[in-house]
């Protein structure tokens, strides 16, 4: 029996995927537990229908977080943080503070999250942080902190 699935089910497949059971297993345990669907061609098409959708979000999505990296290529956050000698700072500055600042000086909004540091910015000068926006789209934030 042809069944198109609504959810993940482990070792059969994957959302959306078309797959070939035997009845007993469709009709006792995936249609009654709502994990699929009879492959009819009503249903057929309503999958095809949401592909088509799911691919157009998917695309809309890839292009905004392009274009929001070449704005993030052109920044240049600037913090303050309190020093010491030779440039040390007392503290650190975080993704979070980071993000709150571009919120600040740009009224764009990212995710502390997307922001990745390998450690934590403890000395002052211009520091490079890579911002993840999408799975293949990332940009290089410049960050410059100045001791106060």
């Amino acid at each position: 029996m042809k069944i198109i699935l609504l959810e993940d089910v482990k070792s059969v497949g994957k959302k959306g995927d078309l797959i070939e059971v035997k009845e007993g297993y469709a009709k006792n345990f995936i249609i009654p537990k709502k994990l699929g669907v009879e492959a009819t061609d009503a249903n057929m098409n309503t999958l095809k229908l949401q592909k088509k959708n799911e691919e157009k979000l998917a695309r809309e999505q890839y292009e905004a977080a392009q274009a929001l990296a070449t704005e993030i290529e052109k920044m240049t956050v600037r913090m303050e943080i309190k020093g010491g000698e030779g440039g040390r700072t007392f503290g650190s500055v975080s993704s979070k503070e980071i993000a709150k600042a571009v919120a600040d000086q740009f009224s764009k909004e990212i995710d502390k999250k997307k922001i990745q540091l390998s450690d934590p910015i403890k000395t002052a000068g211009i520091h490079e942080v890579t911002v993840k926006l999408h799975p293949k789209v990332s940009a290089k934030l410049k960050v410059h902190v100045a001791c106060v």
